[in-house]
């Protein structure tokens, strides 16, 4: 029996606990905020549902061979008390966020050769508490090695498609470039199809080229495509669209992952020298607009 405990039950933490829940060699635990009775997820191929444990003390929690930290990435500090009730010697410790500094956000907690880095595209939505519509198939991907080959592994028998990539660094960037764009609706509070302009483009253009230049310099490979993608899904996009969770999260007047979405090229561009004024001006805007907002660290 594989035990894996999920901090953060939320749109991408329940979608992936009630997955493996299917599995009836693993033992699943969620350690949430807030009870729950069980997990629905309306799936692209039908209804799945789920009744693992739930724990919200972190004192009653027990050591696992897997933990899936599935929070945002502000709220990092906030998993230590389940962490020290979870991880042992031989616990593995995923780390199912955005961003590209998985590692460094999460090495003073756990040794950083119990932790495995997660890149997941999964696009789900919380609808209720538990309740979770999950609008197209995911796909995850983890270093290759040992930890990682052993994490992808765990999704087998899910729908959701999971590999360990031999080249994690560039499809973190990769990704990053393609979801930096974001930024821009995040200020308009519209989609950016409808009022596409010159100018317009020229900003999503702008951040999406200091993204790709930063990952470069990081030693990522990011082609040329990429920046391409990314403008032009911000000029297809239709009116009423949201541009992913920062968008979204701002809409909501949530709290937002700048830091770990915009903040990070900008602060990883004074590092190289690499001069990254468009990220600069929009997080700093952004940052300005009264939404939640706490700068990196």
């Amino acid at each position: 029996m594989t035990t894996i405990a999920v901090i953060g039950p939320g749109a991408i933490g329940g979608t992936v606990a009630a997955w493996l829940a299917q599995n009836p060699d693993f033992r699943l635990t969620l350690c949430a905020r807030t009870p729950l009775d069980d997990l629905r997820i309306e799936t692209p191929n039908g209804v799945i549902t789920a009744n693992p444990m739930v724990l919200t003390d972190p004192s009653t929690a027990q050591p696992v061979d897997w933990v899936l930290v599935a929070t945002k990435t502000y709220d990092v500090d906030s998993t230590k008390a389940w962490l020290d009730r979870l991880v042992v010697q031989g616990t593995r410790v995923a780390i199912i966020q955005n961003g590209v500094e998985h590692v460094r956000l999460f090495e003073h907690l756990v040794p950083a050769d119990q932790l495995v880095p997660v890149i997941i595209n999964l696009p789900a939505v919380r609808t209720a508490l538990g309740r979770i519509v999950q609008s197209r198939k995911g796909f995850i991907w983890a270093p290759a090695g040992h930890s990682g080959d052993e994490f992808a592994a765990l999704f087998a028998h899910t729908d959701i498609e999971a590999a360990a990539d031999a080249d994690f660094l560039s499809r973190a960037w990769i990704k990053l470039c393609g979801n930096c764009g974001a930024i821009v609706p995040s200020l308009t509070l519209r989609a950016t199809g409808p009022v596409w302009s010159d100018d317009l483009e020229a900003i999503v253009r702008g951040v999406a080229e200091e993204c790709a230049a930063v990952g470069r310099a990081e030693g990522a490979i990011v082609p040329q495509s990429v920046v391409d993608g990314t403008v032009s899904n911000a000029r297809d996009s239709r009116e009423g669209s949201i541009a992913g969770s920062l968008h979204a999260d701002r809409l909501a007047g949530n709290r937002m992952e700048i830091d770990a979405r915009n903040g990070v090229i900008v602060r990883l561009g004074a590092k190289h020298g690499i001069p990254t004024p468009m990220n600069k001006v929009l997080v700093t805007l952004l940052a300005a607009s009264g939404s939640p907002w706490v700068a990196g660290t």
